[in-house]
């Protein structure tokens, strides 16, 4: 069969559509069965701990669904154990998924007890060497109840790489990758307090069986494919970080089961996999902005492809070699993605500052100052910011009118 061609419009408004940004955000209050709903589109939310604006796994719902109470995300991830429907593990780095994915990771956390790779070869190193002190640890937690790594009896020997994590440390991050702890709650600055693993997730989460790993990692890249709509093996291979061998593997089963179609796009380099069941909008009216770690535009390469806009965080770089600034948030007007946004919450004087907005080129300010406008007011509203700050950028602030 002769292979559909698509154009790379097509191409980025099924990869909008796939990742919600084809309807219209839902009206009245946003509740919790709403980030179920967009959390189980997604497939996870990434965490990270930079908290300039918002923690990272809180923005692609607001990105999606607008104003929401954080609340409703606190409980999903880290509430009593009948309200859990969320739990952390390593698949897009770290991140949150839904309970119902916890078999589908048993095997990534099985090669990491039999010490098999999986990309965290310092973790092994140190099972290796402090074996009996990782079981001490496993067994004081057993004993205590949840534990932070600052709670243990006997931190151990701080080392130098790992972020200066103590042997503790280390110690609880290796039980965690292999499943034998999990998060029981995070707490003050976002410290992870662990339990065991079988103390937390609901007990009908754990009585889930265990697919094998090609069945498994077939599954994942489905909710890879769905979650995108269309993709390069690339993009679905990074979506939960898989192995390369692996990937080829079950990508080539998935498309001889018809889970998944070759196609052609316009201007990519590569062929696309295309998921049968992915809407094909002619038009999106989509307008968000998008969080450095959003699923739609964390994998940089695949953000070029789509947008034609090359996008790199800027939080490590030093100040004077910074082209856009320090947290840059890309704004989604439409289906393009039109103007950089660098953003901070300004907590004590109760401001969303925005140290600057570049146009992309092409795009008139005119064009985009109502839209950006009314999002930075959403935005400051969610955050609980009483005001925004525009820069001194004449044209814009003039188009934008005045904001409180």
């Amino acid at each position: 069969m002769k292979k559909e061609k698509l154009s790379a419009a097509a191409a980025r408004r099924i990869a909008l559509a796939a990742q919600g940004f084809a309807a219209s955000r839902p009206p009245g209050r946003i509740t919790a069965s709403h980030l179920t709903r967009t959390i189980d589109r997604l497939g996870l939310l990434q965490i990270d701990s930079v908290n300039v604006l918002a923690r990272a796994h809180y923005l692609p719902l607001f990105s999606r669904l607008g104003n929401y109470a954080s609340g409703h995300l606190d409980r999903l991830a880290w509430g009593r154990r009948s309200q859990r429907r969320l739990f952390e593990f390593w698949a897009h780095e770290a991140s949150l998924l839904p309970v119902g994915a916890h078999p589908l990771l048993r095997w990534r956390m099985q090669r990491a007890a039999d010490d098999a790779g999986d990309g965290k070869e310092k973790l092994h190193a140190f099972r290796r060497d402090k074996a009996t002190f990782i079981d001490e640890v496993r067994r004081e937690i057993a004993d205590r109840g949840p534990l932070a790594a600052s709670d243990l009896s006997n931190g151990g020997v701080r080392r130098g790489p790992w972020w200066g994590w103590n042997d503790g440390k280390l110690a609880l991050e290796w039980l965690f990758f292999a499943g034998i702890v999990t998060t029981a709650t995070r707490r003050g600055s976002f410290e992870r307090v662990y339990d065991l693993t079988e103390r937390v997730l609901p007990l009908e989460v754990q009585r889930l069986p265990t697919p094998a790993a090609d069945e498994a990692q077939r599954e994942l890249l489905r909710r890879s494919a769905r979650a995108l709509g269309i993709a390069t093996e690339t993009d679905l291979r990074d979506y939960f970080r898989l192995g390369v061998a692996d990937t080829k593997a079950r990508l080539a089963e998935l498309v001889e089961a018809g889970d998944l179609r070759l196609v052609d796009v316009e201007g990519w380099s590569k062929p696309a996999y295309l998921d049968p069941s992915a809407r094909r909008p002619r038009r999106v009216e989509g307008r968000a902005l998008l969080a450095p770690f959003d699923p739609l535009i964390w994998e940089r390469e695949r953000t070029e492809r789509l947008f034609d806009f090359h996008y790199r965080i800027e939080i490590y770089t030093p100040v004077g070699k910074r082209k856009h600034g320090y947290y840059v948030l890309p704004f989604l007007l439409g289906d393009k993605l039109v103007a950089r946004l660098d953003l901070k919450a300004e907590r004590a004087g109760s401001s969303l500052l925005v140290h600057a907005v570049h146009l992309e080129p092409g795009i008139d300010v005119h064009d985009v100052a109502g839209p950006m406008r009314d999002e930075l007011r959403l935005l400051a509203d969610w955050l609980g910011l009483e005001r925004v700050q525009l820069p001194q950028h004449a044209a814009l602030a003039k188009a934008m009118g005045r904001m409180r």
